[in-house]
């Protein structure tokens, strides 16, 4: 029951990830000056994000 939870939180969070990447970079940059300079904001990796927790969530829910 707690792994679904985790899942679903990281599921969350990746998809607000790549939602900030491709649409919201401008507002990410305004609103956390000092956090983009350290962490951009970079299409690539939220994906990767996205992808990786899909397919944890998938061995979890198929095995």
């Amino acid at each position: 029951m707690i792994i679904k939870i985790i899942f679903f939180i990281l599921l969350a969070d990746s998809i607000i990830a790549n939602v900030i990447a491709f649409l919201g970079k401008r507002w990410y940059v305004e609103h956390f000056q000092i956090l983009s300079r350290w962490l951009p904001m970079s299409k690539i990796w939220t994906m990767w994000y996205l992808m990786l927790v899909l397919w944890i969530g998938w061995l979890t829910f198929n095995l």
